[in-house]
Protein backbone atom coordinates (compact mmCIF):
# COMPACT_ATOMS: atom_id res chain seq x y z
CA UNK A 1 0.00 0.00 0.00
CA UNK A 2 2.88 2.15 0.76
CA UNK A 3 4.86 1.72 -2.76
CA UNK A 4 1.43 2.29 -4.44
CA UNK A 5 1.23 5.76 -2.47
CA UNK A 6 4.68 6.43 -3.49
CA UNK A 7 3.78 5.74 -6.81
CA UNK A 8 1.16 8.19 -7.39
CA UNK A 9 3.32 10.71 -6.43
CA UNK A 10 6.08 9.56 -8.69
CA UNK A 11 3.30 10.29 -11.36
CA UNK A 12 3.34 14.08 -10.27
CA UNK A 13 6.83 14.19 -10.62
CA UNK A 14 6.60 12.66 -13.79
CA UNK A 15 3.79 15.07 -15.05
CA UNK A 16 5.00 17.86 -13.89
CA UNK A 17 9.08 17.71 -13.72
CA UNK A 18 9.27 18.57 -17.63
CA UNK A 19 6.96 21.00 -17.54
CA UNK A 20 7.93 23.25 -14.63
CA UNK A 21 5.65 22.87 -12.45
CA UNK A 22 5.44 22.59 -8.70
CA UNK A 23 5.22 19.50 -7.40
CA UNK A 24 3.45 20.85 -4.36
CA UNK A 25 0.93 23.19 -6.10
CA UNK A 26 -1.53 23.09 -7.08
CA UNK A 27 -3.58 19.81 -6.07
CA UNK A 28 -3.91 16.97 -8.46
CA UNK A 29 -5.79 18.09 -11.82
CA UNK A 30 -7.14 16.56 -14.84
CA UNK A 31 -4.78 17.84 -17.55
CA UNK A 32 -7.37 17.75 -20.01
CA UNK A 33 -10.12 20.46 -17.75
CA UNK A 34 -7.76 21.47 -15.25
CA UNK A 35 -10.56 20.35 -12.70
CA UNK A 36 -9.34 19.64 -9.23
CA UNK A 37 -9.09 15.59 -8.21
CA UNK A 38 -10.33 14.63 -5.25
CA UNK A 39 -9.08 12.44 -2.65
CA UNK A 40 -11.10 9.52 -3.52
CA UNK A 41 -10.72 9.82 -7.28
CA UNK A 42 -7.20 9.93 -6.31
CA UNK A 43 -6.77 6.26 -4.61
CA UNK A 44 -3.61 4.73 -5.98
CA UNK A 45 -4.63 2.32 -8.63
CA UNK A 46 -8.19 1.36 -7.46
CA UNK A 47 -9.69 5.25 -8.94
CA UNK A 48 -8.29 4.25 -12.42
CA UNK A 49 -10.29 0.76 -12.18
CA UNK A 50 -13.28 2.26 -10.87
CA UNK A 51 -13.26 5.67 -13.09
CA UNK A 52 -12.56 3.49 -16.30
CA UNK A 53 -9.61 4.63 -17.28
CA UNK A 54 -11.66 8.56 -17.65
CA UNK A 55 -11.89 11.97 -15.87
CA UNK A 56 -15.18 11.55 -14.10
CA UNK A 57 -16.02 15.21 -15.64
CA UNK A 58 -14.71 15.84 -19.04
CA UNK A 59 -14.87 12.01 -19.91
CA UNK A 60 -11.08 12.22 -21.15
CA UNK A 61 -8.95 9.53 -21.18
CA UNK A 62 -6.55 9.03 -18.46
CA UNK A 63 -2.61 7.80 -19.69
CA UNK A 64 -2.61 4.54 -18.83
CA UNK A 65 0.89 5.35 -17.73
CA UNK A 66 -0.74 6.65 -14.20
CA UNK A 67 -2.36 3.14 -13.41
CA UNK A 68 1.19 1.95 -14.68
CA UNK A 69 3.46 3.93 -12.26
CA UNK A 70 1.13 2.76 -9.37
CA UNK A 71 1.43 -1.18 -10.10
CA UNK A 72 5.21 -0.81 -11.16
CA UNK A 73 6.53 1.24 -7.85
CA UNK A 74 4.79 -0.99 -5.25
CA UNK A 75 6.55 -4.20 -6.66
CA UNK A 76 9.61 -2.76 -7.32
CA UNK A 77 9.30 -1.96 -3.38
CA UNK A 78 8.36 -5.66 -2.24
CA UNK A 79 11.54 -7.29 -4.88
CA UNK A 80 13.60 -4.94 -2.91
CA UNK A 81 12.18 -6.07 0.46
CA UNK A 82 12.84 -9.41 -0.42
CA UNK A 83 16.23 -8.89 -0.98
CA UNK A 84 17.92 -6.75 1.60
CA UNK A 85 14.63 -6.86 4.28
CA UNK A 86 14.31 -3.72 6.23
CA UNK A 87 18.01 -2.56 6.10
CA UNK A 88 19.17 1.03 5.12
CA UNK A 89 19.94 -0.91 1.81
CA UNK A 90 16.32 -1.54 1.29
CA UNK A 91 15.54 2.36 1.82
CA UNK A 92 18.41 3.75 -0.39
CA UNK A 93 17.76 1.06 -2.86
CA UNK A 94 14.38 2.33 -2.91
CA UNK A 95 15.20 5.59 -3.61
CA UNK A 96 17.36 5.30 -6.17
CA UNK A 97 15.11 2.75 -8.34
CA UNK A 98 11.94 5.62 -7.77
CA UNK A 99 14.32 7.99 -9.43
CA UNK A 100 14.91 5.10 -11.96
CA UNK A 101 11.29 5.03 -12.73
CA UNK A 102 10.37 8.74 -12.77
CA UNK A 103 13.32 9.31 -15.27
CA UNK A 104 12.18 6.01 -17.80
CA UNK A 105 8.68 7.10 -17.93
CA UNK A 106 10.14 11.32 -18.22
CA UNK A 107 12.50 9.93 -21.31
CA UNK A 108 10.10 7.53 -23.08
CA UNK A 109 7.55 10.69 -23.70
CA UNK A 110 9.99 13.68 -23.99
CA UNK A 111 13.14 12.20 -24.42
CA UNK A 112 14.89 13.95 -21.49
CA UNK A 113 16.55 13.21 -18.48
CA UNK A 114 16.43 15.69 -16.06
CA UNK A 115 19.42 17.15 -14.37
CA UNK A 116 17.65 18.18 -11.22
CA UNK A 117 17.59 14.22 -10.87
CA UNK A 118 20.49 12.88 -12.25
CA UNK A 119 23.34 15.11 -11.26
CA UNK A 120 22.36 15.34 -7.83
CA UNK A 121 21.57 11.85 -7.77
CA UNK A 122 25.42 11.58 -8.67
CA UNK A 123 26.26 13.22 -5.49
CA UNK A 124 23.85 10.97 -3.21
CA UNK A 125 24.68 7.99 -4.85
CA UNK A 126 28.20 9.01 -3.92
CA UNK A 127 27.67 9.41 -0.62
CA UNK A 128 25.85 6.19 -0.19
CA UNK A 129 28.59 4.44 -1.19
CA UNK A 130 29.47 5.03 2.62
CA UNK A 131 26.56 2.78 3.81
CA UNK A 132 25.58 0.35 1.12
CA UNK A 133 27.55 -2.84 2.01
CA UNK A 134 28.34 -3.92 -2.14
CA UNK A 135 30.52 -0.84 -3.16
CA UNK A 136 32.97 1.60 -1.53
CA UNK A 137 33.83 5.30 -2.21
CA UNK A 138 36.81 4.65 -3.94
CA UNK A 139 34.38 1.71 -6.59
CA UNK A 140 31.40 4.99 -6.73
CA UNK A 141 34.16 7.02 -8.21
CA UNK A 142 35.22 4.80 -10.46
CA UNK A 143 31.90 3.65 -11.51
CA UNK A 144 31.21 7.71 -11.90
CA UNK A 145 33.97 7.91 -14.48
CA UNK A 146 33.62 4.36 -16.29
CA UNK A 147 30.33 5.37 -16.40
CA UNK A 148 29.85 8.87 -17.48
CA UNK A 149 33.38 8.71 -19.71
CA UNK A 150 32.33 5.08 -21.74
CA UNK A 151 28.83 6.84 -23.10
CA UNK A 152 30.35 10.21 -23.14
CA UNK A 153 33.48 8.25 -25.42
CA UNK A 154 30.58 6.31 -27.27
CA UNK A 155 28.54 9.63 -28.44
CA UNK A 156 31.89 11.39 -29.30
CA UNK A 157 32.86 8.97 -31.96
CA UNK A 158 29.56 8.27 -33.53
CA UNK A 159 29.06 12.14 -33.76
CA UNK A 160 32.68 12.70 -35.45
CA UNK A 161 31.81 9.68 -37.53
CA UNK A 162 28.43 10.74 -38.75
CA UNK A 163 28.33 14.46 -37.54
CA UNK A 164 25.38 14.00 -36.12
CA UNK A 165 24.49 13.85 -32.12
CA UNK A 166 23.77 10.25 -31.80
CA UNK A 167 22.88 10.04 -27.58
CA UNK A 168 22.37 12.96 -25.48
CA UNK A 169 23.96 14.44 -22.65
CA UNK A 170 21.16 12.61 -20.28
CA UNK A 171 22.04 9.49 -21.01
CA UNK A 172 25.48 9.93 -20.07
CA UNK A 173 25.11 11.78 -16.37
CA UNK A 174 22.11 8.49 -15.65
CA UNK A 175 25.09 5.90 -16.29
CA UNK A 176 27.54 8.32 -14.30
CA UNK A 177 25.16 8.07 -11.74
CA UNK A 178 24.58 4.60 -11.35
CA UNK A 179 28.11 3.61 -11.64
CA UNK A 180 27.92 5.90 -8.55
CA UNK A 181 25.68 3.40 -7.27
CA UNK A 182 26.73 0.26 -8.59
CA UNK A 183 30.30 0.73 -9.45
CA UNK A 184 32.28 0.86 -12.55
CA UNK A 185 31.39 -3.41 -12.81
CA UNK A 186 27.77 -2.65 -12.22
CA UNK A 187 27.44 0.13 -14.41
CA UNK A 188 29.37 -2.02 -17.40
CA UNK A 189 26.46 -4.95 -17.04
CA UNK A 190 23.79 -2.16 -17.04
CA UNK A 191 25.35 -0.92 -20.13
CA UNK A 192 25.23 -4.53 -21.49
CA UNK A 193 21.39 -5.51 -20.41
CA UNK A 194 20.15 -1.84 -21.76
CA UNK A 195 21.68 -2.34 -25.29
CA UNK A 196 20.96 -5.72 -26.04
CA UNK A 197 16.88 -4.83 -24.34
CA UNK A 198 17.06 -1.24 -26.62
CA UNK A 199 18.28 -3.52 -29.27
CA UNK A 200 15.49 -5.94 -29.35
CA UNK A 201 12.53 -2.73 -28.42
CA UNK A 202 14.18 -0.77 -30.82
CA UNK A 203 13.89 -3.26 -33.37
CA UNK A 204 10.18 -4.29 -33.26
CA UNK A 205 9.29 -0.26 -32.95
CA UNK A 206 11.08 0.58 -36.53
CA UNK A 207 9.17 -2.38 -38.10
CA UNK A 208 5.90 -2.07 -36.27
CA UNK A 209 6.10 1.56 -36.84
CA UNK A 210 7.68 1.39 -40.15
CA UNK A 211 10.33 3.32 -39.62
CA UNK A 212 14.58 3.26 -40.76
CA UNK A 213 16.92 2.65 -38.39
CA UNK A 214 18.12 6.58 -38.04
CA UNK A 215 14.63 6.45 -35.60
CA UNK A 216 15.15 7.82 -32.57
CA UNK A 217 14.55 5.71 -28.90
CA UNK A 218 15.40 7.16 -25.67
CA UNK A 219 17.89 5.21 -24.30
CA UNK A 220 17.26 5.98 -20.35
CA UNK A 221 14.60 3.22 -20.50
CA UNK A 222 16.46 0.82 -21.60
CA UNK A 223 19.56 1.77 -18.88
CA UNK A 224 17.16 2.55 -16.12
CA UNK A 225 15.97 -1.03 -16.63
CA UNK A 226 19.47 -2.85 -16.69
CA UNK A 227 20.47 -0.42 -13.60
CA UNK A 228 17.28 -2.50 -11.45
CA UNK A 229 18.23 -5.82 -12.75
CA UNK A 230 22.37 -5.24 -12.07
CA UNK A 231 21.23 -4.40 -8.57
CA UNK A 232 19.31 -7.18 -7.86
CA UNK A 233 21.08 -9.95 -9.92
CA UNK A 234 24.58 -8.39 -11.15
CA UNK A 235 27.33 -10.16 -9.21
CA UNK A 236 24.98 -13.26 -10.25
CA UNK A 237 24.97 -12.36 -13.89
CA UNK A 238 28.51 -11.62 -13.56
CA UNK A 239 29.76 -15.08 -11.80
CA UNK A 240 27.63 -16.36 -14.82
CA UNK A 241 29.15 -15.52 -17.30
CA UNK A 242 33.01 -15.92 -15.80
CA UNK A 243 31.52 -19.25 -15.33
CA UNK A 244 30.65 -19.82 -18.92
CA UNK A 245 34.04 -17.99 -19.90
CA UNK A 246 36.36 -20.44 -17.78
CA UNK A 247 34.41 -23.12 -19.37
Amino acid sequence: MFGMIIGSFLNVLIYRMPRGLSIIKPNSFCPNCNKPITWYENIPLFSYIILGGRCKYCKALISFQYFLVELLTPITMVLLFLSFGISWSFIISFIFSASLIVITFIDFKHQLIPDVISLPGILFCFLCSFIVPWIGPLESLLGILFGGGILYVFALGYQLLTKKEGMGGGDIKLLAMIGAFLGWKGALVTLILGACVGSIIGLILIICKGKDLKYAIPFGPFLSTGAFCSLLFGEKLIRFYVSIGSH
